[in-house]
């Protein structure tokens, strides 16, 4: 009962904060006014403007592209002017969503790569990843082991067993499990503090493990939004960058693959590829 009351005020105190964070925001900068030499703003940037200003209450996460394309749009609105917020209001989101095992993170790993580019998005999703994995994993080491074990006795056995056969190489146990989809990420993260996985070998596990999947959303999100047309996603450069992605993606589940299948113990083939992960 203590661990249900303990967790319950963790989630309110975070959604709480989240919800304050998200609906004050900041006096957003005057939209660029065009057209007119006498300075009156034109219709159309008149209407741009008011649209923003009614977006203002209605921050959420996304559920869809359309979502992601509304938002993406209004926090670069925000983030002329206002950077060191926005960085704060996409972390605090990110972290929430990790470490409350919340799916949908993948959403944020595209924007993050809309918002703040190929490079600086891949090392804050990369970061916030892992600090969210973690916040989980201390989450349920704290308050979830019982009804976890309860709810789900058997994924938890048969983790339990496979992690106490890898024990000789457990990191690339985890690396395996973090490429290919024997188990979900949530599930994972939760399970971890169960079956005695050591908080270190589970953070460099999260970092290097979900990199390839981090990497392919965020230049996905950056290359999205620097398009104007569908015409320039079929370009030569395009097509070569989406090429070099699917590769760098692929090489360290491959070079994962073939190290499983001397030194790990699995039951069952092996798979053949990087899996859709769920976060």
């Amino acid at each position: 009962m203590r661990a249900i009351v303990g967790l319950t005020v963790v989630i309110c105190a975070a959604t709480l904060y989240l919800y304050i964070l998200s609906s004050y925001l900041p006096t957003g900068p005057r939209y660029p006014q065009k057209g007119k030499e006498n300075g009156e703003t034109s219709d159309t940037d008149q209407n741009k403007e008011s649209d923003f200003t009614g977006e203002e209450q209605r921050l959420k996460f996304p559920s869809d592209l359309e979502d992601l394309r509304n938002l993406s749009e209004l926090l670069h609105f925000y983030k002329t002017e206002h950077t060191g917020y926005i960085l704060l209001l996409f972390c605090s989101a990110y972290l929430y969503k990790q470490a409350f095992a919340i799916p949908g993170s993948s959403f944020l790993n595209i924007l993050a790569g809309a918002l703040f580019g190929p490079w600086q998005g891949l090392v804050l999703a990369c970061g916030l990843t892992t600090v969210g994995s973690t916040m989980c994993f201390l989450l349920s080491q704290a308050f979830g082991k019982h009804y976890i074990t309860n709810l789900l006795p058997g994924k938890v056995s048969m983790l339990q067993r496979k992690v106490e056969e890898n024990q000789s190489c457990l990191f690339f146990f985890l690396l395996f499990l973090r490429f290919f989809p024997m188990t979900p990420n949530w599930f994972l993260n939760m399970s971890a503090p169960i079956v005695n996985i050591p908080v270190t070998s589970f953070i460099f596990s999260v970092f290097i493990g979900l990199m390839p999947y981090n990497f392919i959303c965020v230049q996905t999100g950056s290359m999205l939004s620097e398009l104007s047309s569908l015409d320039e996603l079929f370009s030569w450069t395009r097509v070569l960058q989406l090429l070099a992605m699917a590769c760098a993606a692929l090489l360290p589940g491959f070079l994962i693959r073939r190290y499983s299948q001397t030194h790990l113990k699995l039951d069952g083939p092996v798979p053949s590829g990087v899996a859709r992960k769920t976060q």
